[in-house]
């Protein structure tokens, strides 16, 4: 494969703040056109090997599916406890930089471990072994880099891989019974990276956090605890202490909360 293919050009953007402070940028990633077509290729040959072992709560990056089945799945499961005063205890879990954290090693196990063997294994690892980056600002370029963990950003074969990593660390942390939805029980809903988890109370909302968060922690990913937050659905006004790491995380309570990629 040509090197260029693998070759990404970072060119950062100002959000807000301290110019000269790195986490006030934002990278926006310029990629070959060439090694795009060729990653659509390979993710073409990808989807159809994963897609049926992902779990239904996963609604992020896959075919006929979107934001707004999640929020009705959540819309559904808050009305009904309502009505039969059933209490809907929530943690919104986002994940710090969740694609440039994804351990590649792990991803290459996650990968054989739903299907993606042989040759097709082997040209994905390519595509990834042969990664570099240069930083671009201006009329001015940085120096080659290899870049050894996480996601392309831009790339067509990245969604596919991220939900399937993100599909086995939600299997791994699934055990609790959740609350209940017609005739299932749901314990979280997913859309890519942001992760609602739901119990009946706090302390088994506490277990279902402590077990997704060692899982992400297993798997290289971490939870976020300055942008994850905890919210109780309940007739009266219910206390709901989460840790992270022996962290708290914030309770909101009657506000608007930015969630399954909504």
């Amino acid at each position: 494969m040509p090197l260029d293919w693998a070759t990404k050009v970072v060119i950062p953007l100002f959000k807000k703040g301290d110019r000269r402070v790195c986490s006030n940028y934002r990278g926006i990633t310029l990629l070959s056109l060439p090694g795009k077509v060729y990653s659509r290729v390979l993710e073409r040959r990808v989807r159809p090997l994963v897609e049926p072992r992902i779990q239904e709560e996963q609604c992020g990056f896959r075919p006929s599916r979107g934001t707004l089945d999640q929020l009705y799945t959540l819309h559904r499961v808050l009305k009904g406890s309502w009505e039969f005063a059933q209490p809907v205890h929530m943690c919104f879990a986002d994940l710090e930089k969740a694609f440039d954290r994804v351990p590649r090693g792990i991803l290459w196990e996650v990968l054989w471990e739903y299907g993606v063997r042989g040759p097709l294994l082997r040209a994905v690892w390519s595509l990834y072994n042969q990664s570099r980056s240069l930083v671009r600002i201006a009329s001015c370029k940085s120096d080659l880099f290899p870049v050894h963990v996480g996601l392309r950003q831009g790339c067509p074969l990245s969604s596919v891989l991220f939900i399937v990593f993100m599909d086995r660390i939600s299997r791994r942390s699934q055990g609790l019974e959740g609350v209940r939805f017609g005739d299932h029980r749901i314990s979280l809903l997913i859309f890519a990276d942001d992760v609602v988890l739901l119990a009946p109370s706090s302390l088994d909302l506490q277990h279902a956090l402590g077990c997704f968060a060692a899982e992400c922690e297993a798997a290289g990913m971490r939870v976020s605890t300055s942008k994850s937050e905890a919210m109780v659905l309940d007739r009266k006004k219910v206390a709901c202490t989460l840790q992270v790491g022996g962290e708290v995380l914030p309770q909101v309570v009657a506000q608007v909360v930015k969630a399954l990629g909504r």
